[in-house]
């Protein structure tokens, strides 16, 4: 998998946020919804590395060659569910027509009075999921997240939920003390979400067949899961347009074991069945997929070294992938 989500600049200021908030507190929703048309276009025709990815990926999802409103409306969807993350985290439900599946496996888990692991991706809106917590609020929810990826957009979204800050486990901590974090949480009987779609440089990981071409997966979520032996649930929050969003839940594995003796043959077969479940929810929802970067690596790149024994703290250290949401395929 390519680093360049790393290394791309961020694709706004927190002046540009802040007005866009402004614009959308005092006229609301609707009105504001009008200037993501220009500025959709303006992002299309300015950030070329980011049109290019959208293009090849949207040609590998759509099983023809991508079209220019395809990038389009590709961008535009994902500046929508940006826009949202205001009015979402303002506490203003009752703005979106919010329909959930699969929750019942959700609760289920948490009623044995266990915690459980939510492993989401970049498809879709992950602050949607956050709404969980709102609406059900029997359920204690806390979020593995880097915050020092995004200082704009995480700065401006805390102002305006500063409720949400206090659930976040701050995945830029080192390894150990990142483990330990996750793990007194699930001990405490919570959910706790992260991002399990990109690896940072010098990250393990391990390659899987995904839309046609052969992409890498970090493999610290694994372990960790493996660690703490708590079920794991995927959750996705896809945007349908307007105001509709589709929260998806479905189980994962009870308990993920992974033995020493078999650990790369184990990682590898739970990293490809998670992307067959990620792939076929990204064919569900094909204008979700926000990682705006070369996903996709040559075929015969070799697999990285497996992690040794006791590796999962290590693997997480220095705010890897288990939660860095960049906006888009650069910073979120």
């Amino acid at each position: 998998m390519s680093d360049s989500w790393v290394e791309r600049p961020e694709g706004g200021s927190r002046l540009a946020f802040g007005l866009i908030r402004t614009i959308a507190e005092v006229v609301g929703r609707g009105p504001t919804r009008l200037l993501l048309w220009p500025i959709t276009a303006y992002y299309v025709l300015a950030r070329g590395p980011e049109r290019r990815a959208s293009r090849d990926y949207l040609s590998r999802v759509l099983g023809r060659p991508a079209r220019w409103r395809d990038v389009f409306r590709h961008v535009h969807v994902f500046s929508a569910t940006i826009l949202d993350r205001v009015f979402l985290l303002g506490g203003e439900l009752a703005r979106f027509d919010l329909r959930v599946d699969g929750v019942e496996q959700l609760v289920e888990q948490l009623d044995h009075g266990r915690g459980v692991l939510m492993f989401g991706s970049h498809l879709g809106s992950f602050e949607v999921l956050r709404m969980l917590a709102i609406q059900r609020p029997q359920v204690q929810l806390r979020v593995v997240l880097d915050v020092g990826h995004n200082p704009a957009l995480t700065q401006l979204l805390d102002s305006l939920n500063p409720g949400v800050a206090k659930t976040v486990i701050d995945a830029g901590q080192d390894g150990p003390s990142l483990l330990l974090a996750i793990k007194e949480a699930t001990d405490a009987g919570a959910l706790v979400a992260m991002l399990v779609d990109r690896i940072q440089p010098g990250q393990a990981s391990h390659p899987a067949s995904f839309l046609g071409g052969t992409a890498r997966f970090p493999a610290a979520p694994w372990l960790v899961a493996s660690v703490l032996k708590v079920p794991v649930l995927l959750g996705f929050g896809l945007y349908r347009g307007g105001n509709r969003y589709d929260l998806v839940f479905e189980m994962f594995d009870p308990c993920i074991r992974i033995e020493r003796r078999q650990r790369q043959h184990a990682l590898q077969a739970i990293i490809q069945r998670y992307a067959d479940r990620l792939q076929h929810h990204v064919r569900n929802a094909p204008y979700n997929w926000f990682n705006f970067y070369d996903f996709w690596q040559p075929e015969d790149e070799a697999i990285d070294p497996v992690p040794a024994p006791g590796a999962a703290g290590r693997a997480m250290a220095g705010g890897t992938v288990v939660a860095g949401e960049r906006v888009g395929g650069e910073r979120g």
